[in-house]
């Protein structure tokens, strides 16, 4: 490797200590009892970090094809990071998703908890945890203090789910870590204090945030549009118009929309309703699963199914990527996300359902294409690869590299092509994965349209409040309209598009992007182009921003 691979590997021997939960979730090993400093000089030591970091990449030649997509990928991440810093968004960032309280909350879910030193640096961390709070409140104040403070609604929200992650009638989350593990003496003291300490830090934060931030928070939710321009690049590593996708956004959701009842009409008969296939598919008990547990063993069987069929067949799948791990997650937040797996695979990749409370029945039909996003060919497949080919990429590139657009993106192209590949040709499955691509189509128009505050279209195909500007409460009702998500979830759903601007579109948006790469690659290499050889290219390039993937692969 040359100069810029080795630059990029020093990068994550000097982050890892900054960061030592991202190390945690990346699989580094050697910082699993710390914590990290969640200050403003913790967060101006990352972004040093990346200033310098940069100032060095940018005299350094490539020497190879790939050096320069590693080089494009790490100044494009690193460049929006920083500017994402010095704009002041990243040390003031809280809403119902991301924030440093969530970071250090999720970490105790990828932490070994076999054996006497796992147990110990959980001890640790639980018995850190009031003073990383500490650390991220005079950061939060600070920031507030220097004109950043994120929405009042988010910082309220976010309370709430330090109640629930407290409370011993909800998610009891430290305390119920502690039980589910094993130890004696001293280092069952250490835990049980660390699990009563962690739990009464929680608590105030959310006091904190109720009494003391929230007054400071803004009072519109909406980002604005310089705001959201740079947020939008960030998930995206692309900049793309915002009016146009917009526009686009609400082509797409009539065009899945019309599809949708074409399947509906095949489920049912000619002229059924949406609705009625789908009332008429969670009616069908070989399509209903009664227990949290149960469907978990549904979504690991259908995972290894799908690794199995792809393999040898559209992918080559590495050895170390066909075991994955289906897991309920220990709160009820509520969706359903990825964690991959560590660095030495010891630990594999994840695929986690947060249930909300009271939810105890599932409908497989919807999230049959959900098991394909998350698992193979999605973002198992795309995670696992990526920290496999250590001989085609550096460190920084199969460990830090990540863009939404790109993951989210290809996650989402994945479930469109398990239907070109025929395995959703059973309709119901299939209406399961329009629903959920019309999810996304909506959420592009709600997003953009409620942070920049635009017109709803007088001429949109759905007669929705024509010529009204979007507010969140007509977020609330064109997303219940156009989705079929439980209002619990729902909820969710729309509060975290609120406090994180940018990152829903990057689904929907960030496939368009793929497949335009894939048509363009197309006219390129005409009868010479090959499905399988392109998905494998591609993704032998590791994640990164979907400019820079399409100008490397432009040179394949």
């Amino acid at each position: 490797m040359g100069q810029i691979d080795d630059l990029a590997n020093r990068y994550v021997a000097d982050w890892a200590p900054l960061n030592p939960t991202g190390a945690t979730f990346v699989g580094i090993t050697g910082y699993d009892d710390q914590l990290g400093d969640l200050s403003p000089s913790g967060y101006a030591a990352q972004a040093e970090l990346n200033r310098r970091t940069l100032a060095e990449l940018d005299v350094l030649e490539p020497a190879t094809a790939a050096e320069r997509t590693a080089k494009e990928a790490m100044q494009e991440r690193l460049g929006l990071e920083l500017a994402r810093y010095d704009a002041g968004e990243t040390a003031s960032e809280i809403n119902v998703i991301a924030s440093g309280l969530h970071e250090i909350r999720q970490v105790f879910d990828l932490m070994p908890t076999e054996g006497a030193e796992a147990v110990s640096n959980i001890a640790a961390r639980l018995n850190q945890f009031a003073a990383a709070l500490d650390g991220y409140r005079t950061t939060l104040v600070s920031s507030a203090d220097a004109g950043h403070a994120s929405p009042r609604a988010q910082m309220i929200e976010v309370a709430k789910q330090c109640d629930i992650w407290t409370d011993p009638n909800g998610d009891n989350f430290f305390h119920g870590l502690a039980d589910r593990l094993t130890a004696d003496g001293a280092l069952a003291t250490e835990l049980r204090r660390g699990a009563a300490a962690a739990t009464a830090a929680t608590a105030e934060f959310g006091q904190f945030l109720r009494t003391e931030l929230a007054p400071r928070g803004r009072e519109k939710q909406a980002a604005g549009r310089e705001r959201y321009q740079l947020a939008s690049q960030y998930f995206l590593g692309a900049r793309v118009d915002l009016d146009e996708t917009y526009a686009w956004g609400f082509e797409e959701l009539a065009r899945l929309e019309a599809e949708m009842r074409a399947v509906a009409a095949r489920i049912l008969s000619p002229g059924a309703t949406v609705d009625e296939a789908v009332a008429a598919l969670d009616a069908d008990p070989a399509r209903r699963i009664e227990g949290k547990e149960a469907f978990r063993d549904w979504m690991q069987a259908l995972a290894e199914k799908a690794i199995a069929d792809l393999h040898g067949t559209h992918f080559d799948i590495p050895e170390q990527v066909r075991r994955i791990e289906c897991r309920l997650a220990p709160t009820s937040d509520g969706g359903i996300y990825y964690t991959g797996p560590s660095e030495d695979f010891s630990r594999p990749g994840r695929m986690w359902w947060a249930v909300p409370q009271g939810i105890n029945e599932f409908s497989t039909w919807r999230e049959v294409t959900t098991v394909y996003h998350e698992g193979a060919p999605g973002h198992h497949l795309q995670v696992g690869q990526t920290q496999v080919r250590a001989e085609l990429l550096n460190r920084w590139q199969r460990l830090l590299s990540w863009s939404s657009g790109h993951g989210e993106g290809w996650a989402l192209y994945s479930e469109r092509l398990m239907d070109e590949l025929g395995y959703l040709d059973d309709p119901g499955d299939k209406l399961g994965m329009l629903d959920g691509q019309a999810f996304r189509a909506a959420r592009v128009i709600v997003d953009i349209g409620m942070h920049l505050e635009l017109e709803i279209p007088r001429d949109n195909p759905f007669g929705f409040h024509p010529g009204e500007r979007w507010t969140p409460e007509l977020g609330w009702e064109f997303m219940r309209a156009h989705c079929r998500v439980p209002d619990e979830n729902l909820r969710f759903e729309l509060n975290r598009y609120l406090g994180w601007p940018g990152q829903a579109p990057s689904y929907k948006v960030g496939e368009r992007i793929w497949l335009q790469a894939r048509d363009d690659a197309k006219a390129r290499k005409g009868a010479d182009f090959d499905l399988k050889q392109f998905h494998l290219d591609a993704l032998n390039l590791g994640s990164l921003g979907l400019d820079p993937l399409k100008s490397a692969l432009a040179r394949l």
